[in-house]
């Protein structure tokens, strides 16, 4: 089950990040702002993975 859900973490961070950078090219944001983009939807993607794991290691 770990190994399964790893893959689907990377998976969906992948999949963030794409849609990430779609939205800065988009917008046309500044280079300086797009690190902290990144960083930001990146730290919060996994938070969200690492509870969803937790809750169905636990469940």
């Amino acid at each position: 089950m770990p190994v399964l859900f790893a893959f689907f973490a990377l998976f969906v961070l992948f999949i963030f990040n794409s849609l990430t950078h779609k939205l800065v090219v988009q917008t046309e944001m500044s280079t300086e702002r797009q690190p902290n983009v990144f960083r930001t939807i990146n730290i919060l993607i996994t938070i969200l993975l690492i509870s969803s794991y937790v809750e169905v290691l636990f469940t």
